[in-house]
């Protein structure tokens, strides 16, 4: 880019770095003069910025000292697809599950911490839930958090719990560590979640996940309405509807070992 139509914020090393990546996409295995020949830099400049990118872990080294992408490159373009493909398949489940109840519909992911809400449907209602796309709420006091925490691997749990004070958000949240690991003992038995004004008071929010084809839940679906509407009653039929749709949906992503959807059971009680 030129230097007279370049922005304020335009970095340029890393434009540079950025293009290193791009080169070692195209042509695979480079050597530094490979890389400082291809696009112009200097010997010095292009080993700084493989040396910097194998760092970081995004290039790997050769024992004939020639550079190529190492696999984390992969995996974000991996995670990216899968959070596009999500949204995809999900829409017109969510679509359904709004027609049925008339509350707003979210689709969450789980990144590590919080959940990021990356897809909704509003409700029609003039009094309703807004969560706005790209919000962001604790995991451990919301049905989206919860049913995505209850399905992570122990030891991700507990790296989870060990880094996180569960402080009080709304009247009903669990603050206790005892209590939380036997909430989500209970939620991996019914593949379902209750906020029940954990997050918020006036809340209710019920959730359920989705399986990818490896068997991991990254996503959840919800639907969250105030109390007035959200009454236990209301919630039982809720919880089995939001439960088949992600099963539906599990499938749809090749996750074909969950059966659950497929019983009618009786109304999961909520506390």
């Amino acid at each position: 880019m030129p230097a007279a139509e370049k922005k304020y914020f335009y970095i340029s090393s890393l434009a540079k770095g950025l293009k290193v990546l791009e080169l070692l996409a195209d042509e695979q295995d480079q050597s530094v003069s490979d890389v400082a020949k291809t696009l112009g830099f200097n010997r010095a400049s292009s080993h700084r910025f493989l040396a910097t990118l194998m760092d970081l872990g995004y290039v790997e080294k050769s024992t004939d000292n020639r550079y190529r992408l190492a696999f984390k490159v992969m995996e974000m373009g991996l995670m990216m697809a899968n959070r596009i493909e999500v949204r995809q398949v999900a829409r017109p489940y969510m679509q359904r599950l709004s027609n049925s109840f008339n509350e707003t519909v979210n689709l969450g992911y789980f990144d590590g911490r919080d959940i990021l809400h990356v897809d909704k449907i509003d409700s029609r209602e003039i009094l309703r839930i807004d969560s706005p796309l790209g919000s962001r709420a604790p995991a451990y006091c919301t049905a989206l958090g919860k049913v995505l925490l209850a399905f992570l691997p122990p030891e991700e749990l507990n790296t989870f719990l060990a880094g996180m004070k569960l402080k009080p958000q709304g009247p009903n949240t669990i603050t206790s560590r005892k209590k939380l690991l036997e909430e989500l003992k209970n939620i991996r038995k019914q593949h379902v979640a209750v906020d029940d004004e954990e997050l918020s008071a006036g809340l209710r929010c019920v959730a359920s996940p989705i399986f990818d084809h490896t068997g991991r839940a990254n996503y959840a679906i919800s639907i969250s309405g105030p109390l007035v509407r959200h009454t236990f009653e209301r919630i039982a039929q809720i919880q089995i509807s939001v439960r088949d749709m992600c099963g539906e949906i599990s499938e749809k992503l090749g996750n074909a070992s969950l059966t659950y959807q497929k019983k009618r059971v009786q109304p999961i009680l909520t506390r």
